[in-house]
């Protein structure tokens, strides 16, 4: 078994795009990056949150999703971007992309205030570098109960917390590494607020959680 040490648990694909998190020196300081293939082999018991973002093996993940499952029932948090086609996420749908007729279908819209997006502007969303639809190109519907946090014009979840199917909280994101790379070139955009805010989320809500105990 393999014992790690930090409050942080990041699930690494190994595709170069997925490493742009794990050599940010300020995610690197609170996060441990595991080896995906790794996950079986270590001890999950110390860790707060379970980060997984996209371009992991999601066919890996389905032949072990007793051990998410059982990550969270044990009241922990986890954190999915992606777009998710095969049912290893409790409550989770398969992704759904958006018909797009023009840039205006990639806005992306608050459709509830939160801790995670405070002070983060909609077009600073929508838009990188000019272009939209990095943030998000389609939806996952969400569970029965979840608290949809941003969506698209016609209403299709971007976001939500689904505190509902487990007995901890799941966080899902429809697109790429909801966590914005300190390295990127684009500066002083309310996004950067993201990653500080979401971290904070975190900590509030596994003490939440243990305050509110473990459903049995």
């Amino acid at each position: 078994m393999i014992h790690m040490s930090k409050d942080f648990i990041v699930l690494n694909g190994g595709t170069c795009f997925g490493q742009v998190l794990k050599n940010d020196e300020e995610y690197k300081a609170i996060f441990d990056f595991i080896d995906i293939y790794d996950l079986p082999h270590v001890d999950l018991s110390n860790y707060k949150c379970m980060v997984i973002n996209c371009f992991v093996d999601q066919e890996f993940l389905y032949k072990h999703r007793q051990l998410i499952k059982a990550f969270l029932d044990s009241g922990k948090v986890l954190i999915f971007s992606g777009n998710l086609f095969l049912d290893w996420l409790p409550g989770g749908s398969t992704f759904i992309p958006k018909e797009v007729q023009s840039v205006n279908d990639y806005k992306v819209y608050i459709q509830q205030e939160s801790a995670i997006f405070n002070g983060v502007l909609e077009e600073d969303m929508t838009f990188k570098k000019g272009v939209a639809g990095f943030f998000a190109r389609g939806h996952h519907p969400a569970p029965e109960g979840a608290e949809v946090l941003l969506t698209l014009g016609d209403g299709e979840p971007i976001n939500y917390i689904d505190r509902n199917s487990t007995n901890g909280t799941i966080f899902v994101h429809v697109g790429n590494d909801v966590f914005p790379s300190s390295m990127s070139e684009e500066k002083n955009k309310t996004t950067d607020r993201i990653g500080p805010q979401l971290i904070q989320w975190v900590h509030d809500e596994y003490e939440r959680i243990q305050l509110r105990g473990v459903r049995t």
